[in-house]
């Protein structure tokens, strides 16, 4: 659908707009159409997308089940490298799913309008990125049919108790506590939206399903009083989220004594971290829904050049946070953390360490050229490549303090096997097609939230507009 707002170019070009929509009802039209749309009305290439992701999820479990049937002696894992791929893929994921909560709820908090047309997209991929990050974790346990051990559930036949002075088990704690507020804060802004569904649903099976799912919203004073109250409540609650949940992930390296872990920069660092990787994944999967979907006109290039200035500062800070690591080493006097960190720069895993600093300290500084944060292809390659790059640094912080230990006959070299790569490489594809069937079946934007933003911009322009008369 095109659409074509009758404006002045002059002022457009100063103060792009966020939404491009004639009335409030084109806007409910637009983003309705989505989810109601025959399957034969969707695009095709949205459904070549799918085929293609949901084909990779499927590896998941192939690799998945072989891994169970096999053990995992079948991941690269060795001695001294215990921690790898695993966790890498872990902390990688944890850190994806930030930018669903700082967009949705700390954005929200300090009103930020610009948030109105991602934020719903964020939330999601928040918790499908949690999903991804959870196998991983449970399948290192080699039983994750045990999973219910890391629960503190009181018992008389197992005889343990959890070891709550580990950070191990504040993982748990913490992304379970992370996932279900996020769970709940994405729920509860879908409900106005769930009830429009169902008014304009046409068959039987549509209205029962939006009706049970709407919760009886009706949408009367007292309903949307309620329901701002629970947003503030839970967009509340959801920041301190925002910095506790990759502190405790941290944590896990912070408390050891392995040289390159043992520093308390690594809280703020994963922090800053996850935010730059979450951001760079949210602008990936909106450039690939604007494409698929056709929704130029509700998500702007004002929103995505926003999304491009919080990855240049969270990449500056990135940055900074490297050099900072290098100049501790050296000023500590340690020789073991000096080795460490000169072994990471220089030593057998230097093109895994050059490539992170490439990816995410070079590569984010194009986006001080306002034509670069405005060109969709550049950002798109740029958002992937810092994403890899975020990879890259967790596999850094892991893999290269552990390969050489205190002792060099018991150095040693990971290699990562089919498995490994086959399972990583599974759980992008199970992440894409769910953001793909959440994008078709669910609105992914907030229809009452960017309604009150087209009627302040569209009052805005009109005295705009007398001003420059």
């Amino acid at each position: 659908m095109s659409v074509v707002v009758e404006q002045n170019p002059a002022l457009m070009e100063v103060n792009p707009p966020l939404v491009r929509a004639n009335s409030h009802h084109e806007l409910t039209e637009q983003i309705s159409a989505i989810t109601e749309g025959d399957v034969v009305k969707t695009p095709m290439k949205y459904w070549i997308t799918l085929g293609i992701t949901s084909s990779i999820a499927g590896l998941l479990l192939v690799m998945l089940t072989f891994l169970v049937w096999n053990g995992i002696g079948v991941w690269g894992n060795n001695r001294p490298v215990g921690w790898a791929w695993d966790i890498t893929n872990f902390v990688f994921w944890i850190g994806i799913g930030h930018a669903g909560t700082l967009i949705s709820a700390v954005l929200f908090l300090f009103r930020q309008k610009w948030r109105t047309s991602i934020n719903r997209s964020a939330e999601a991929m928040t918790i499908f990125a949690v999903m991804c990050a959870g196998i991983f974790p449970l399948f290192h346990t080699g039983r994750p049919w045990r999973a219910y051990w890391l629960f503190p559930i009181p018992n008389t036949d197992l005889n343990i108790w959890q070891n709550f002075r580990s950070p191990l088990i504040w993982d748990v704690f913490a992304v379970n506590t992370y996932f279900t507020v996020s769970a709940l804060f994405w729920f509860t802004g879908l409900v106005p939206d769930l009830a429009t569904l169902r008014d304009r649903a046409t068959t039987k099976v549509r209205q029962w399903i939006f009706g049970a799912l709407s919760l009886g919203w009706r949408g009367s004073a007292r309903h949307w009083s309620n329901y701002e109250k629970a947003y503030l409540i839970l967009a509340a609650i959801s920041t301190p989220l925002v910095l506790s949940v990759h502190s405790i992930v941290s944590f896990d390296f912070a408390t050891s004594v392995i040289p390159g872990w043992h520093t308390t920069i690594f809280p703020p660092y994963f922090v800053a971290g996850a935010i730059f990787s979450g951001f760079a994944c949210v602008l990936t999967l909106l450039v690939i829904a604007r494409w698929t979907l056709n929704l130029d006109n509700l998500i702007t290039i004002k929103h995505l050049e926003n999304m491009n200035k919080i990855i240049l500062v969270t990449g500056s800070i990135v940055g900074y946070a490297y050099a900072t690591e290098f100049f501790i080493a050296w000023y500590s006097g340690n020789p073991y953390e000096r080795f460490t960190f000169i072994n990471r720069a220089f030593g057998p895993y230097a093109w895994a360490y050059w490539t992170m600093v490439s990816c995410n300290v070079i590569s984010p500084q194009f986006f001080w050229v306002k034509k670069f944060r405005r060109s969709i292809p550049f950002m798109f390659i740029l958002s992937i490549t810092t994403n890899i790059g975020m990879w890259f640094e967790r596999f850094v912080i892991i893999v290269t303090s552990l390969h050489r230990d205190f002792l060099p006959g018991s150095w040693g070299y990971f290699k990562p096997t089919w498995v490994d790569i086959g399972t990583f490489v599974g759980t992008i594809g199970l992440f894409l097609t769910l953001f793909l069937l959440f994008a078709r079946f669910l609105p992914m934007i907030a229809i009452s939230e960017v309604k009150g933003v087209l009627a302040n911009e569209k009052h805005a322009f009109k005295g705009e507009e007398v001003l420059a008369k």
